[in-house]
């Protein structure tokens, strides 16, 4: 509010909200409709909405809420369907304002999810890290409100509403635990090994990360293994190549040593950053970056290696293993979250590649000792070791070989993980469909067709279309014509 206020905004977007004007607001962009908020007192909001504060979540109850959720939208909503949406929030509004139609979910207690009212649509997911449903959402928007035609995407959009409510029911009070692929890069490539030695090339890492989200995964780590050791910062044109193609969350880790790092990761495309040799030599920066782009941003990677005792007792180590520090993994974690970690990637070195399963007594020293998402990782090699992690305390399981090398898509995994635990609803293209697109018969429309412009391979932008005026060279042209799939046709000349 106050950088609306220094923008001398805020009467702006009152005036454009009360003309109905086609307005969409995201995540925070709800809540501000608020009058106040707990999170920030004091400090006024828009006052579109009265007398419904925002609030935070229960103490029960993981927070920030990092999580895909089921969303029920009311029978008449126009812009507004039942399926499944990517949360990160820890504040919300409990009640549902009058004049506004909405959705709803479940994170300890029921909240608003979105509202809309005429033109107007917020959203307290991120539609745009909500793959295909919130696409899906995007485009029903444009649609309606800008009066503009957007062709049907190809992509499936979710499985059968009545199937995410009977999912809803059985979730209850529960977060659907995430699946979520890590890509281990070294030099533009994926690579694997065992306790971070003997890698093996695994792919390319656009090529991976598109293939797993079109199996359903919940999220993307993508970790520059290398970084630290060399004392650089992740690859950027590898992270701008997996944002600009990724319509799920993308988690970024390896070289963040400063709060300059971890702004240059987010300004390429990353929605979180992960942190882990730095943090622990520098603790306050957990803080700083907390500060600047909020606690649902900071994920606090951990290496943990056992100390044999009894009972077990786990140590610190950091620079991908080399370098022990005598730092108890558990009290870490606790003071990383009091810093500003809102999340922990908590990956057990000892397991890390070896197929042998997660350390299941770590994970629940760890996550019995703090209130945020924790993700399992390393050592995973079937559905079984997922589910007992899941059932161990883990929020999430994060995994690479399994994935990599074919031994079991994310699709069939998460098949298989549901009959025990609750997660999304893999998408499968035979019984999916657009719950959106209205019915066209013998209609003709007019649409906006992106164009790409190649010279010897590369897009390029020209000046008045003179191949010897070169202005842009934007190199490979599949991240583009990805960004550009919303409009269903793409021009390539």
């Amino acid at each position: 509010m106050d950088y609306l206020r220094k923008k001398n905004l805020v009467e702006t977007l009152r005036e454009r909200i009360a003309r109905d004007d086609p307005t969409f607001l995201v995540c925070v962009g709800l809540q501000i409709l608020s009058e106040n908020s707990e999170e920030s007192p004091g400090c006024k909001g828009l006052g579109v909405i009265s007398a419904v504060p925002c609030v935070r979540f229960p103490p029960a109850v993981r927070v920030p809420q990092q999580a895909w959720n089921v969303v029920t939208a009311d029978n008449g909503c126009k812009f507004l369907k039942t399926g499944n949406a990517y949360f990160s929030n820890s504040y919300c509004l409990r009640s549902i304002p009058l004049g506004w139609r909405a959705a709803t979910s479940e994170h300890g207690v029921l909240f608003v999810s979105a509202l809309e009212r005429g033109k107007v649509l917020a959203t307290q997911f991120h539609p745009e890290l909500s793959g295909s449903y919130g696409l899906a959402l995007m485009k029903s928007w444009i649609i309606s409100s800008l009066g503009l035609h957007v062709p049907p995407t190809p992509s499936p959009f979710y499985a059968n509403a009545e199937a995410v409510k009977r999912q809803r029911i059985s979730v209850g009070r529960e977060m659907l635990h995430r699946v979520i692929p890590c890509l281990d890069v070294r030099d533009g490539r994926v690579v694997k090994g065992v306790k971070f030695s003997g890698l093996q090339d695994a792919g390319d890492p656009v090529q991976l990360a598109l293939e797993y989200e079109r199996q359903g995964a919940d999220e993307i780590v993508m970790l520059d293994i290398t970084a630290t050791n060399e004392k650089r910062q992740a690859a950027m044109e590898t992270v701008s190549a997996l944002s600009a193609c990724l319509s799920i969350p993308l988690t970024v880790g390896g070289g963040v040593r400063s709060l300059e790092d971890a702004k240059t990761l987010l300004q390429a495309g990353a929605d979180k950053v992960a942190i882990n040799t730095a943090a622990v030599r520098h603790p306050e920066l957990l803080k700083e970056l907390s500060t600047y782009c909020g606690s649902n941003c900071v994920v606090i990677a951990i290496d943990a290696v056992q100390i044999w005792s009894e009972p077990p007792e786990w140590e610190v180590v950091i620079s991908a293993g080399k370098e022990k520090t005598g730092i108890d993994v558990v009290e870490w974690a606790r003071t990383a979250v009091q810093m500003g970690a809102g999340e922990i990637l908590l990956t057990s070195f000892d397991r890390d590649g070896t197929k042998s399963g997660y350390d299941l007594k770590l994970l629940q020293a760890v996550s019995s000792a703090v209130n945020v998402p924790v993700i399992a990782s390393g050592g995973a090699s079937s559905a079984e070791h997922m589910v007992d992690a899941l059932k161990a305390g883990a929020d999430a399981v994060l995994a690479a070989s399994i994935f990599h090398y074919g031994e079991m898509s994310v699709e069939e995994l998460k098949r298989i993980l549901g009959k025990s635990v609750p997660v999304r609803i893999p998408v499968s293209y035979e019984d999916a469909r657009d719950p959106w697109s209205p019915k066209r018969e013998h209609q003709t429309t007019q649409c906006v067709i992106p164009s790409i412009d190649l010279i010897n391979g590369h897009a390029v932008q020209l000046v008045g279309g003179d191949p010897e005026k070169l202005k842009i060279d934007a190199g490979d042209p599949t991240p583009i014509a990805h960004r550009f799939r919303l409009a269903g046709e793409i021009a390539v000349i």
